[in-house]
């Protein structure tokens, strides 16, 4: 039996199997969790219930994390078919491309900002909130992905950035607001590695190579290792865990040349 036995789980933000979610849900079912999954598009619906099919995920759900009405229809569809809710996974975040690039006094919008606030930050918020009763039921844990541009400046990650800074400060006061209804709610500040969404930074490559060398392990991290700690930090093994930022990205984070 695994650490999660029993456990249901909503992992939102799987897009392909390089995804860090996918690497969280693959973890999750190895420790047996029973998953659901949400696909962000019609383009991503297949590629979603692919792996929900290898995962032996029986509900995979449309949600577009800017529409209350979708958020609102995925916690009615687990309400019906779930007692409670175990575990909330919110890996989310996007900013316009050209806003990932270049220098930010000329590259940011008031648009832009507002988009990925509202996309990388506001919809962990969203999502808590509609699936505050499920999730209090159960005495369940909220994760997110965060990332070290939060807390410094990284060349081309401009708003994204801030936007991560965030959702950082979203843990904080949901973790506060939260505890006394028993839910925690913790982030992962993941390494940089190879994504659908990292792909629209620009020089992600060479941001790669930096943090390979640059970081105590030297080598970049993993979708399973980061899966690996999320699965711990959702389970009960971390029932005294909440309001925190864990790093997982090699000790990259620890370094003067981070």
């Amino acid at each position: 039996m695994g650490f999660l036995t029993g456990k249901k789980a909503l992992i939102v933000g799987i897009a392909n199997n390089k995804s860090i979610a996918y690497g969280i849900a693959k973890q999750m079912v190895a420790q047996g969790a029973e998953l659901a999954l949400t696909f962000q598009s019609d383009k991503l619906q297949g590629r979603v219930e692919k792996i929900a099919e290898e995962l032996g995920c029986k509900m995979v759900l449309p949600l577009d994390v800017t529409s209350e009405y979708q958020i609102q229809d995925v916690f009615t569809a687990l309400d019906s078919a779930w007692d409670g809710l175990d575990i909330l996974v919110h890996s989310v975040a996007f900013a316009p491309r050209e806003e990932l690039e270049g220098r930010m006094i000329e590259s940011s919008t008031r648009e832009g900002f507002a988009m990925a606030h509202d996309i990388s930050a506001y919809s962990l918020t969203a999502l808590t909130k509609a699936g505050h009763k499920m999730l209090a039921k159960a005495n369940g844990a909220v994760l997110t992905l965060s990332y070290l541009g939060a807390e410094r400046a990284v060349p081309n990650y401009n708003v994204m950035g801030i936007a991560k800074a965030s959702l950082e400060a979203t843990v904080r006061y949901l973790a506060a607001d939260l505890g006394q209804d028993n839910i925690r709610v913790n982030a992962v500040s993941a390494g940089p590695i190879r994504t659908l969404a990292a792909a629209g930074i620009k020089d992600f490559r060479s941001m790669l190579d930096k943090a390979a060398k640059a970081t105590p392990l030297r080598r970049n991290v993993t979708i399973e290792e980061v899966g690996n700690t999320a699965a711990f930090l959702c389970s009960d093994l971390a029932s005294g865990i909440t309001g925190e930022i864990t790093y997982v990205d090699g000790g990259y984070n620890i370094t003067a040349s981070a």
